[in-house]
């Protein structure tokens, strides 16, 4: 006897192609499905909307079925009451938890729903009494405690996919196939009007770099993009901050005279002894202080008050004094650093875009720039469905989006 449950689905099922995304994914899991309704969209705008019946072999496979079509904005039409199973162990979900999505998610308990804080992808669900109050949350699996309330199962649970309004839509232009082949003026003036309406908005615009933003030369436009407000918040890694601060000592990058174009003797040495000065002071900040470091992106948002967080990994020199060696730390600093992010630019790391995008809840506009399309590619294979790509050079990106957002830029 098969396991059932009826489905529902709406939004711009065709065009989008998210309905043939959803049938796949049922034959994926062994399960097997029977449309019940489906109307179609009269005109362009419309939504149209599905309702499935869903099979699988027994209870456990039809609850992993139900948690994977709702990564797509599939819900129950009769989600029910959520189930709550009891950790028996740190660092360990109970089984069935309910792996989460990073869409907007409500939680039903005694007949209300809760809407849960901080979507975040493959996190479980922790059922918590905060003054008084009922509160659910993500949680990762490191931080899971013995005795916590956590969400088993997909009953009691609704997620809302990302709704788009095509008539004002902001990134319309980047909804097919990442490709280079597309009008670069015209897609760094709608990343630039993105940013002014995050600011607009009251909220923060969070950048993740990799170091070919020094490579190619995009370090002062960066710098004036900092001075002029529009860099709120830096996730990286030691690479990007020690190039920077190698380029601001030295003039290099990798040894690499910026200006010229050319290995310089010694070059070879500029990293780790750019590295050691700093370690010397204490810190990054602590050398802006004491007039080390007078130049450069780090510069910059330490005397503009931004914030930053480096985050390191087993191959980097040094580290500088502000890296993050421990990565669940660092995981624990980049989720602190998404408060209020309206909207987030990754150029030139797929490491770290991947690692962000898995913190970063749907709602925030994402835009990856890389010369390399597999990046963005990646990006959406996890789950950053909200990722729009632009394969160009970082260097010629980044000025010419610092044309579009700081006046008289281009004259300087």
């Amino acid at each position: 006897m098969q396991h059932t449950e009826t489905v529902e689905i709406s939004g711009h099922l065709m065009d989008s192609g998210i309905l043939s995304q959803v049938l796949d994914d049922i034959r994926e899991y062994g399960g097997d499905y029977v449309i019940e309704r489906f109307d179609v969209g009269h005109d362009a705008g419309d939504p149209s909307y599905a309702q499935i019946q869903v099979a699988a072999e027994d209870d456990e496979a039809l609850q992993r079925l139900l948690m994977r079509l709702q990564t797509r904005g599939v819900n129950q039409t009769d989600p029910g009451e959520a189930t709550i199973a009891e950790a028996d162990a740190d660092g360990v979900f109970p089984d069935g938890f309910y792996s989460t999505t990073n869409l907007e998610t409500k939680v039903r308990l005694d007949g209300a729903w809760i809407r849960v804080d901080n979507p975040e992808m493959d996190c479980g669900l922790v059922v918590e009494q905060v003054e008084g109050a009922r509160r659910v949350r993500t949680l990762p699996m490191v931080d899971v405690r013995r005795g916590m309330q956590i969400v088993a199962g997909a009953s009691g649970i609704r997620v809302e996919p990302l709704r788009t309004d095509r008539s004002e839509e902001s990134f319309g232009f980047m909804e097919s196939d990442v490709s280079s082949e597309k009008p670069q003026a015209v897609l760094v003036r709608q990343v630039a009007d993105g940013m002014r309406q995050a600011k607009a908005n009251g909220q923060n615009v969070l950048w993740v770099g990799g170091p070919g933003v020094v490579h190619t030369g995009a370090a002062p436009a960066m710098v004036e993009l900092v001075k002029a407000g529009f860099v709120d918040v830096l996730f990286a890694g030691n690479a990007l901050a020690t190039h920077d601060i190698e380029s601001s000592l030295y003039g290099t990058s990798l040894g690499i005279d910026l200006a010229v174009g050319k290995g310089v003797e010694h070059g070879h040495e500029h990293h780790i002894r750019a590295i050691n000065t700093i370690r010397k002071a204490g810190s990054i900040r602590a050398a802006v202080e004491q007039g080390v470091l007078t130049g450069g992106i780090m510069h910059a948002l330490v005397t503009a008050g931004k914030e930053f967080v480096l985050v390191g990994s087993v191959r980097d020199d040094g580290p500088l004094p502000d890296v993050y060696t421990d990565v669940i730390e660092g995981q624990r600093a980049m989720r602190a650093g998404l408060t209020d992010v309206g909207f987030c630019l990754m150029v030139a790391t797929m490491l770290h875009s991947v690692a962000t995008g898995n913190i970063l809840p749907a709602s925030v506009p994402l835009v990856c720039v890389d010369i390399n399309p597999a990046t963005v590619t990646k990006l959406a294979d996890r789950g950053s469905s909200q990722a729009r790509g632009i394969v160009t050079d970082v260097g010629l990106f980044v000025e010419q989006l610092a044309g579009e957002l700081v006046p008289d830029y281009r004259r300087r």
